[in-house]
């Protein structure tokens, strides 16, 4: 389904994300990572840390972020990360984090993200993952868009990473009942719609920001047991259980599913290239709508990386959050 040619990278399904960093120089780097209390969130902190980069965890409790905090910089010897509370599924936590933000930003690592047992919505009414997943991090990273400009400036180019997942092939966005409000719910399907929706923000953000420097990229760390799972149902489980069987996926370390967040952040090939789907360190290949999840578990779905879906769906957001 390409038409051109994949970008690669020297890295493997296998490397960590010290290995991505390794004799890379992130002084003077300012990064945000949402999430950053745990899991994916916080080795990635750990790693730009590590390279020399200021890394704000942005984190909706900050007592287990202050926590983690002090274990980076224990553990790296640099500064420790700063602190600062976000919940994305609250317009105004995410509008008082942006506007607190007064320094230019280099990196934007939209890292957090939830799962549901059953039907949840915000106050808005929104269905919790899509809200958390794709509106919240919507939100922050318009609301940063003069930050990561001016950190363009700065260093050449200012980088955003959007983690998606390999769930995006079960579903693309239903624009006609995006909350749930007349189809069945179903948790998996939401959560699916939000990292497709995931994808496609790295699409138009570049499409549209790519003139002021900023490119964006989504990623697949793949499997990796972390708290995001502690929600999982019964059925959630067994259908995971189930993916593992038929070898969808392989359980990776966390060091290995952060390594590709690492890859879209550093990496030389997609300093200036955006709107891709990143999956075991390359840019992944592209497979029909219909595709078999078990017999393409490496690929992006075209709905992924539509660009007509893709600016719907930002305009969409954009009304949703003035609203």
């Amino acid at each position: 389904m390409d038409t051109h040619e994949r970008i690669s990278t020297p890295f493997t399904a296998s490397s960590t994300a010290d290995d991505v960093v390794r004799g890379v120089d992130l002084t003077g780097v300012r990064a945000i990572v949402t999430g950053a209390s745990s899991g994916l969130g916080a080795e990635t902190a750990r790693v730009l840390t590590a390279a020399g980069a200021e890394v704000t965890l942005a984190v909706r409790d900050t007592a287990a972020g202050a926590a983690t905090a002090e274990t980076i910089a224990k553990s790296s010897g640099h500064i420790r990360p700063r602190v600062v509370r976000l919940d994305l599924a609250d317009r105004s936590s995410v509008a008082r984090f942006v506007h607190t933000w007064t320094e230019p930003l280099h990196l934007l690592i939209n890292n957090a993200g939830v799962v549901t047992g059953g039907l949840e919505r915000t106050r808005e009414g929104w269905e919790l993952q899509f809200a958390t997943n794709h509106l919240g991090h919507f939100a922050l990273a318009t609301g940063l868009h003069d930050a990561l400009a001016k950190g363009a400036s700065d260093r050449h180019g200012a980088r955003i990473v959007s983690v998606s997942s390999t769930a995006h092939m079960r579903s693309g966005i239903d624009f006609d009942d995006l909350h749930f409000e007349r189809r069945g719910y179903d948790p998996q399907i939401a959560y699916a719609q939000s990292k497709t929706a995931n994808s496609l923000f790295a699409v138009e953000a570049t499409r549209r920001w790519a003139r002021d420097g900023i490119v964006a990229n989504a990623v697949n760390p793949g499997g990796v047991a972390t708290g995001l799972q502690r929600n999982f149902t019964a059925r959630q489980r067994a259908s995971l259980h189930a993916a593992e069987a038929a070898g969808v996926f392989t359980y990776k370390t966390v060091g290995q599913g952060a390594a590709i967040t690492l890859v879209a952040a550093v990496a030389p090939e997609f300093a200036h290239s955006g709107g891709h789907y990143l999956d075991d360190a390359q840019e992944a290949y592209t497979v029909p709508n219909d595709a078999d999840l078990a017999r393409h578990p490496h690929g992006v779905k075209e709905w992924a990386l539509d660009p007509v879906t893709a600016e719907r769906l930002w305009a969409v957001s954009a009304d949703l959050l003035r609203s």
